[in-house]
């Protein structure tokens, strides 16, 4: 548990994903989430353990959790007990991620003909399938339908994604950086209420600033430490409201 003091969490019940532990809480419809001081890429086919980095994604979600909530825009986050760990609301998530892109990078630009940079005039949203064994294909909504999905939730969904791209860009530009694209993840708690969940850090995002990357492109480039970016970013935040 590499030290850290987790309150009141059934250590015989928890998920173990790729850069996080969720831990069943006694309290009912909570659990914990550990960050891990694990980065990857290629859904897990480069991975590296790097001192730190679980702490700063922690703290980063936080203070974007956080300002997402003054906002009205319903999500799991609860509070931050430890340094590496978050209380949240139990979620079952929905296997979809929805990807907003401001900027062309990534996939988008190796899959069609859209130029690396190109800024979009409206931010775009897609939809994937939460598969890392079939490498998170592109969804198309006759898919989507077809899976069996509320698609009265997955316009909410979208709706929400938009409103959340609006918020983190006028966040990141207050700090000097440019949100290029983020993803997102979404769930149901025992309400059946559709909330934002998952994380808010760098690990899921592209920042940019003066043509210099601030994420995981860092790591998946092999250009750089991303501890030291993400410090970088978590401490302006830190700044934002002093």
């Amino acid at each position: 548990m590499g030290g850290v003091i987790l309150p009141f969490f059934m250590e015989e019940t928890f998920i173990k994903g790729k850069v996080k532990t969720l831990f069943k809480l006694d309290e009912p419809d909570k659990v914990l989430i550990q960050y891990e001081d694990r980065v990857t890429a290629g859904n897990g086919k480069k991975e590296l353990w790097v001192d730190n980095k679980g702490a700063v994604c922690c703290e980063i979600s936080k203070i974007l959790f956080e300002k997402i909530t003054e906002k009205g825009i319903p999500n799991h986050y609860l509070s931050m007990p430890t340094h590496k760990a978050m209380c949240c609301k139990e979620v079952k998530i929905i296997p979809i991620e929805v990807v907003v892109r401001n900027i062309a990078a990534g996939s988008i630009v190796r899959q069609t003909t859209i130029e690396e940079g190109t800024e979009f005039d409206w931010p775009l949203v897609e939809f994937y399938l939460k598969d890392d064994a079939k490498d998170d294909p592109l969804l198309t909504t006759d898919r989507i339908i077809k899976m069996g999905h509320n698609m009265e939730d997955v316009g909410e969904m979208e709706i929400m994604a938009r409103e959340v791209n609006t918020l983190l860009q006028d966040v990141f530009e207050g700090i000097g950086l440019t949100l290029v694209d983020f993803k997102l993840e979404f769930g149901y708690d025992s309400g059946q209420n559709l909330l934002l969940a998952d994380e808010l850090s760098p690990d899921g995002m592209r920042l940019w600033k003066e043509g210099q990357s601030f994420d995981k492109d860092l790591f998946r480039k092999e250009k750089g430490d991303i501890v030291v970016a993400y410090k970088y970013i978590l401490n302006e935040l830190e700044t934002l409201d002093e």
